[in-house]
């Protein structure tokens, strides 16, 4: 019992030991966080902010939209196998059918379908099927390699189809979430959400082009080229073209040429069967550390002007080499890519007001934007685009056509462009209907013959085989 009752004690006087050190070491500051009375504060952890912003944002509006609209394409093309080495020289063979897909979007009640150009490439027979499994017939009604943008139309059928109303891609801002719609692998109308990562974008496999790409972080792979990026409302702001990755997979990147160069596009192709395009009549230069330097430069985004072109709209509208392009109709220009992206959704004669940098001042300009006659000659891997009188004067020539780009990253490495192209197989070249003339008459199996202006001013002579 004795025992008993000194554990009895012993346990009370710890029990006050750990009560009085409590209260010796306890903070009398400590602030007490209490519910609000009206219940309606929520608070939601950093790390949640993604799954919060989710949970805000309805998507089953524009997939419901969409996903009726955008449609498969399988591309039939017709290629034939030489069996023997005589046919290999001379052509012929065997023919063999080759099947491709990509996906494409109708933009209108009566059929019509914008898609990639690399989608519908060298197709003999084009077949789209709905997300309802219906398959119709499609035919071509025009292509720009240049934007890789070409449109189609459903063939034979008095049908009414879902579409896409076209949204303005001028307005979107990076951060701002989009659906891709499309069919990769094969798989019926998918829809896969992200966020525009960036606007204006350059590809390099795209590299001597005006185009200029969203960006998007939407999961994009094989078969959705040609289809559909939307925004929560279910408007097109692009069409899926590229992804870049190591392994040909989505890795987190894909690119969408933009909806108003898309539509720009397409009018085009139906009103005058080609691609209208308007052009300042510039040369750029980058703003790099050296040219900063050189000419005092304190400007580090924008757009340099390298040169004018003479009788050009550039220069009828008071452009001057040396100035540095910061807006187009508002829109801010920080780099080429800006620039090329607006313009490609102008026409030639469209006006813009530009906003230049000049000696320490901004100035407002008013220009009437030329238009780009240009014309590809395959067998080279170039385009080449017609000049001005006043143009070739000033380089002391009579005649010739300018580079104005490369078709590919083999052929870019040579670095023509601008170069002047003064005769073909020993013919003079005044303009690009001369160029298609003479190499319309050439067998294919002759070597092309091209004398040209460089850009030392040299006249040197090439030929091709």
């Amino acid at each position: 019992m004795k025992k008993t009752f000194q554990l009895f004690l012993v346990a009370i006087l710890a029990g006050a030991v750990t009560l009085g050190g409590y209260k010796f070491l306890e903070n009398k500051d400590t602030v007490i966080f209490e519910t609000s009375s009206s219940g309606d504060t929520e608070y939601i952890p950093a790390n949640l902010s993604r799954i919060a912003a989710e949970s805000t944002t309805d998507f089953t509006e524009a997939a419901e939209l969409t996903v009726n609209a955008v449609v498969h394409v399988k591309n039939i093309t017709i290629s034939r196998q030489p069996t023997n080495i005589f046919e290999y020289f001379r052509g012929g063979g065997q023919p063999r059918a080759m099947v491709g897909s990509g996906s494409g979007v109708i933009i209108s009640p009566d059929g019509y379908i914008v898609t990639n150009n690399h989608v519908i490439e060298n197709a003999s027979n084009l077949e789209v099927t709905l997300n309802d499994n219906r398959t119709f017939t499609a035919e071509v009604i025009g292509t720009d390699p240049g934007t890789d943008i070409a449109l189609l139309k459903i063939k034979d059928s008095d049908h009414e189809f879902s579409y896409i109303p076209f949204g303005d891609s001028n307005n979107i801002k990076v951060g701002e979430w989009v659906l891709a719609v499309g069919n990769p692998f094969n798989l019926t109308s998918t829809v896969t959400a992200g966020i525009i990562s960036a606007k204006a974008r350059n590809l390099p496999q795209f590299e001597g082009s005006a185009l200029s790409f969203i960006q998007t972080d939407a999961a994009v792979n094989r078969g959705n080229s040609g289809g559909a990026l939307v925004n929560t409302r279910g408007e097109l702001i692009g069409i899926n073209t590229a992804i870049t990755s190591e392994t040909g997979s989505y890795v987190g990147y894909a690119f969408a040429v933009p909806s108003n160069n898309a539509r720009k596009v397409i009018e085009d192709i139906l009103e005058y069967g080609n691609v209208q395009r308007g052009i300042l009549g510039i040369r750029v230069g980058a703003l790099t550390p050296e040219l900063m330097k050189k000419h005092d430069i304190n400007e580090t985004q924008g757009v340099y002007v390298g040169g004018v072109e003479k009788g050009s709209g550039a220069e009828k509208g008071g452009m001057k080499e040396g100035d540095i392009i910061k807006y187009i109709d508002g829109i801010q220009i920080s780099k080429f890519a800006d620039m090329s992206g607006y313009l490609g959704s102008k026409r030639p004669d469209d006006i813009v007001n530009i906003t230049v940098f000049r000696k320490g001042k901004e100035k407002e300009l008013s220009v009437k934007l030329s238009k780009l006659e240009t014309t590809v000659i395959e067998d080279l891997g170039i385009e080449v685009k017609n000049m001005n009188p006043e143009d070739l004067k000033s380089k002391g020539l009579k005649n010739g056509v300018m580079v104005t780009r490369a078709l590919s990253p083999e052929i870019a490495q040579y670095q023509l462009e601008g170069i002047i192209i003064t005769q073909l197989n020993d013919q003079d070249v005044n303009n690009i209907n001369d160029v298609n003339r003479i190499l319309s008459k050439r067998d294919y199996r002759t070597p092309i013959k091209m004398t040209f202006r460089n850009h030392d001013g040299q006249t040197n002579t090439f030929i091709f085989r």
